[in-house]
C-alpha cells in the first residue's frame, strides 16, 4: 500500500474532567490545536457517561462538593483497563496512589508536560515502542515543588532509593542514575542505627519526623564547622502504591 493509499489515523479522543469551566476551556483549546479530539466533563456523573468512547482520560483530582476524579478513574479501570489515565492535582494525596498511569502536579507542570504525556500515551496506543516513565514524572514534580536548594531523597521503608534530585546527587559526586534501586544502608552503614528506624516508622505510621539536633547526616558533606544540615522526613505514597518516605535536608548556618 502506498503512502497516499494508507487510511488516515483517527484523532485520539481525550476526556477532560474539571469542575472549573475556565480550565476545561483552556485545556480543550490547546489539545484541539495539537490535533486531539476533546470530550469535556465538569462533574463525575457527566464523565461516567462518556467512558465508552475515549482513548485517554485526563482527570482533575479535587472536584467540588467532596468529589474526586479518582471515582471516574476507578470506574474506567474496571470497564476499560487499557485506557491510560492522567491525573492532575495541586497536592499529593495518598488516595490516588496507583490509580493513574501518570500524575502531574498543577502549578509545577507545564502545558508541554501534559502534551508530552499524551503523546507518549498516544504512541503506546498505536503500538509504537514507547516507555512512559511515570515514576520520574511523579518524583521530579515533588522535587520541583520543594525547591532546588534542598537535598531530596525518596526511599521505600527498607531504605532502597527510589529517586534523588540533582542537588543531592551532586553533593555525593555521583550521577542520579547511580542511586536507583540501591540501598542507603548498604552503602552508608553508619546511618542504619538511627535512620533505618526513622524511615521505617515514617513510612509505616504516616507521621513526620524532624531532626532538631542539627547534627546532619553523615553521608551529606558539610561545608565547614559553621554549617550543618537540618533534616525533615515525611511520608509519601510511592509510584507503585507502597508506603515510603521523603528525606529532605537543608543547609543552615549555625548560630555563634
Amino acid at each position: 500500500m502506498t503512502e497516499a493509499a494508507k487510511p488516515a489515523l483517527k484523532p485520539i479522543r481525550v476526556l477532560l474532567l474539571d469542575d472549573r469551566e475556565e480550565n476545561l476551556l483552556l485545556r480543550s483549546t490547546i489539545l484541539r490545536q495539537k490535533g486531539y479530539e476533546v470530550v469535556t466533563s465538569s462533574s463525575v456523573e457527566e464523565a461516567q457517561e462518556k467512558l465508552s468512547d475515549i482513548d485517554i482520560a485526563v482527570l482533575d483530582y479535587h472536584l467540588g462538593a467532596g468529589k474526586f476524579g479518582t471515582e471516574v478513574a476507578n470506574s474506567l479501570r474496571q470497564k476499560r483497563p487499557q485506557v491510560p489515565i492522567l491525573i492532575l492535582s495541586a497536592t499529593l494525596e495518598r488516595r490516588f496512589g496507583g490509580v493513574g498511569d501518570m500524575t502531574l502536579l498543577k502549578g509545577h507542570s507545564s502545558v508541554n508536560d501534559l502534551v508530552d504525556a499524551l503523546r507518549s500515551f498516544e504512541a503506546k496506543r498505536r503500538g509504537k515502542p514507547v516507555v512512559v516513565d511515570a515514576r520520574d514524572f511523579y518524583y521530579s514534580r515533588i522535587s520541583m515543588a520543594m525547591g532546588d536548594d534542598l537535598a531530596v531523597e525518596i526511599l521505600d521503608r527498607d531504605g532502597n532509593w527510589q529517586f534523588v534530585n540533582e542537588y543531592f546527587a551532586a553533593l555525593l559526586e555521583k550521577k542520579r542514575s547511580w542511586f536507583a534501586g540501591k540501598n542507603l544502608f548498604e552503602h552508608y552503614p553508619e546511618l542504619r542505627e538511627h535512620w533505618a528506624e526513622v524511615i521505617r516508622n515514617v513510612a509505616d505510621t504516616r507521621e513526620t519526623y524532624v531532626d532538631r539536633r542539627f547534627r546532619g547526616l553523615p553521608h551529606l558533606p558539610r561545608k565547614s564547622a559553621r554549617w550543618s544540615w537540618t533534616v525533615l522526613v515525611f511520608p509519601l505514597k510511592l509510584h507503585d502504591d507502597r508506603d515510603g518516605a521523603l528525606l529532605s535536608a537543608r543547609l543552615i548556618e549555625k548560630k555563634k
